[in-house]
């Protein structure tokens, strides 16, 4: 009983993080033409001999420095939500979640190969890596079904989802 009320939570976990797998793996590229085109290539080539010689522990804390100072962006979004501006609030935080994903991205490139040296963060990054192909596994069946019913002619659908439908043409119409 408990396990079926707390499927959607689940889902809904699993379809968060995916997310953000997408958002890393789609920014990624996206600040790597970005490096090549402003002269960041340059600064990543220096900062990767930087943390050539730096301990396994002080590259984490390279890793984890770029981040903070997006955290004032974020409680300004968090402000401009509780002040009612909903459009700056909105696009204040997108910007602030794709610089903190692209950010991290670009650091973590550089810093992988140090940071697995120590083992529980190698240990965490397996589990990140296995709980993301458990969200997949999690929300691709939601996902065809979601296409199915986009794409389908309407077979399977309840009949409440196809008045809610209808009442929604209708008042579209109506508004015309």
């Amino acid at each position: 009983m408990l396990r079926r009320l707390l499927q959607p939570v689940w889902v809904l976990l699993a379809i968060i993080f995916l997310i953000e797998a997408w958002l890393w793996d789609h920014l990624e590229p996206v600040v790597a033409r970005v490096v090549a085109l402003i002269p960041l290539a340059r600064f990543k080539s220096w900062l990767a001999e930087r943390v050539d010689a730096l301990s396994p522990a002080m590259t984490l804390i390279v890793f984890v420095v770029p981040i903070i100072p997006l955290f004032p962006l974020k409680l300004v979004g968090l402000w401009l939500l509780t002040h009612e501006y909903w459009t700056s609030a909105v696009f204040t935080i997108l910007f602030a979640k794709m610089l903190g994903v692209g950010v991290t991205a670009f650091v973590f490139d550089v810093t992988r190969d140090k940071l697995l040296e120590m083992h529980w963060f190698e240990r965490l990054y397996e589990m990140v890596l296995r709980l993301r192909a458990k969200a997949t596994e999690l929300v691709d069946p939601v996902k065809r079904r979601l296409r199915e019913l986009v794409k389908g002619n309407g077979e399977g659908w309840s009949s409440r989802t196809l008045r809610l439908i209808q009442r929604f043409r209708k008042s579209v119409h109506e508004a015309r």
